[in-house]
């Protein structure tokens, strides 16, 4: 059995000239797109002697907070860099002032990106028009947002155009990435170590990793088109090379414009321009010969439906991270009290509740930031067989798919996808040797410097390899009856959702000292098995491997026929 669900374990004090908010500070960041969705973990290295409830009955009703070693709380108080202009409505509703105003903007975007759509269409007004309107907003958001702190965001981006211009075509990706990924980097140290767990400043890193992600891919398609060969790319990276350096006010309006400024997604730049100019709709439609549907000429799609169906998902899972998050904190699961006096499974099944429960603010901050991409015309993918509009190019998650899970790849295939897109663009199929972990690596680099980050990404590779055996070894044993392939979707399905909130609590907790309390809790049982598993198992090739073979063996009879 369970234990019944803890209080929430928030720590009223003041923000600003009065509104309320809860410990730790909400300028932590947990990820690009969520870091404003994701502002409501609590502390999690509370020590409450006497579990959360008698802790709370002691001290009249509020929980004792002691030995928290994460972040102490700062005798200044947290105050927004960003427009004070909803303090008033940040009061009323008790939610932070930086909250309120990341709600407003992505409220405002997509009312914008409706008027966008049909005031502005490709139709009505130039190209020119449309980038200048959609960086102007996008500008104006951020200085909303982060205030004098989106300096950072911009520097980054023009210190980025400079390297794209005068750089050469040989390392201009090169360049891009060490000054995109330096400056990043720099930013996340001093929020977390220089202001204190980010305590006294803003939370601007959730723009600039998107911006980075930006920038890095369009200098490395950009290196595609210019600096290599069309037999040496592969067919993804020969379709988005490009062939001619942005103007200044594409690139603006690439990395600034106002549908993913605050929560991105990344999307590409040929994408990006071909939406611009009108194109992007009617490249996807063309794939398809309407002539044999029945169609005397090409449909127009239209995005309201997919918007209305995000919009309500964006709703349910507003809900449910209003009610789940908080009932179930994820402090009780390195709760002294807790841990002594529950048995190993109840504590491995509360895991999972908690890491179930923390998942909606991301479903809210990423479906939301689709939403506004659709409204505006941007994320049509192409048509089924059934003859079905689709509008999920830029979509970051599936969450059926996260939710039935049957690998840990699956996993995170379907789990901020534009980010796993941007992975694999810049790292995973241009590495030359261990493109798993060095991935996992630069994803952890790319987060920030919380040392929970590095817990999680490290023990994502082993997961990951260990999850890769299992499957290339066994997996076709089940394939001969329905009811053998039944029973080992069960079982994936499973030790997946449970090996997935095992790797991912140090994410969510983020310090060293409640990540190992956790695992040694949990005897470090994932750990050891995927282990274990890796040294019994036979390792069979990657995939990524003998790609890389088939690669050079056909360049290299290109190159031996052109000798010829």
């Amino acid at each position: 059995m369970l234990p019944a669900a803890p209080p929430p374990c928030t720590f009223p004090r003041r923000v600003g000239s009065g509104a309320r908010a809860s410990w730790p500070p909400e300028g932590q960041s947990l990820s690009a797109a969520a870091a404003w969705a994701g502002r409501t973990c609590v502390c999690v290295c509370v020590r409450l002697p006497a579990g959360p409830r008698a802790a709370a009955a002691r001290s009249g009703g509020r929980p004792r907070r002691e030995g928290c070693r994460m972040a102490e709380s700062p005798s200044l108080p947290y105050r927004t860099t960003g427009s004070t202009l909803l303090h008033p409505l940040s009061q009323l509703l008790g939610i932070p002032l930086d909250q309120v105003n990341f709600v407003a903007c992505q409220l405002f975007a997509l009312l914008a990106a409706f008027w966008f759509r049909i005031y502005l269409s490709p139709s009505k007004v130039s190209s020119i028009v449309r980038h200048a309107f959609a960086t102007l907003f996008g500008i104006y958001f951020a200085v909303f947002c982060f205030g004098w702190y989106s300096v950072h965001i911009f520097v980054l981006v023009m210190m980025s155009y400079g390297i794209m211009n005068l750089a050469s075509i040989p390392n201009i990706h090169r360049y891009s990435f060490v000054v995109a990924m330096g400056y990043l980097t720099l930013c996340h140290i001093s929020r977390i170590y220089i202001f204190h767990y980010g305590i006294l400043t803003t939370d601007f890193s959730g723009p600039l990793m998107i911006i980075t992600q930006k920038i890095t891919t369009l200098a490395f398609q950009l290196h595609d088109g210019l600096g290599r060969q069309a037999e040496d790319l592969t067919a993804e990276q020969n379709r988005l090379a490009i062939k001619t350096r942005p103007s200044l006010l594409e690139y603006l309006s690439y990395l600034l414009n106002f549908m993913g400024i605050i929560a991105g997604p990344c999307s590409n730049y040929k994408d990006y321009v071909a939406f611009i100019e009108g194109r992007h709709v009617h490249m996807k439609l063309l794939e398809v010969n309407w002539k044999q549907k029945g169609y005397d000429r090409l449909p127009d799609p239209s995005p309201t439906g997919a918007v209305i169906y995000k919009l309500c998902i964006t709703f349910v899972s507003l809900l449910l991270f209003l009610t789940l998050t908080k009932t179930y904190p994820v402090t009780y699961i390195v709760d002294s009290q807790f841990i002594n006096n529950t048995s190993f499974l109840s504590r491995l099944g509360y895991l999972y509740i908690v890491m179930q429960a923390s998942k909606p603010k991301y479903y809210f901050a990423w479906t939301l930031a689709d939403a506004v991409n659709n409204a505006a015309g941007y994320g049509f993918s192409g048509v089924d067989e059934q003859g079905n509009f689709h509008w999920d190019l830029l979509s970051n998650l599936n969450i059926w798919n996260i939710e039935t899970a049957t690998s840990f790849k699956m996993y995170v295939e379907n789990w901020n996808i534009q980010t796993a897109a941007w992975l694999k663009c810049v790292c995973y199929d241009r590495a030359p040797w261990y493109p798993t972990a060095l991935t996992f690596i630069l994803s952890a680099l790319w987060h920030g410097i919380y040392p929970g980050y590095y817990f999680t990404f490290l023990s994502g590779i082993l997961m990951t390899l260990a999850s890769r055996a299992i499957r290339n070894n066994y997996r076709h044993y089940f394939l001969s009856s329905k009811s053998l392939k039944v029973i080992y979707d069960i079982v994936t399905w499973f030790v997946t959702q449970l090996a997935v909130c095992y790797t991912v609590a140090p994410f969510v907790m983020l310090a060293v000292e409640p990540t190992i309390k956790l695992y040694k809790s949990l005897y470090f049982h994932m750990h050891i098995l995927s282990l274990l598993v890796l040294l019994v198992l036979p390792i069979k090739p990657q995939d990524h491997t003998m790609k890389q073979l088939q690669n050079q063996v056909t360049h290299n009879s290109v190159k031996n026929k052109k000798e010829k």
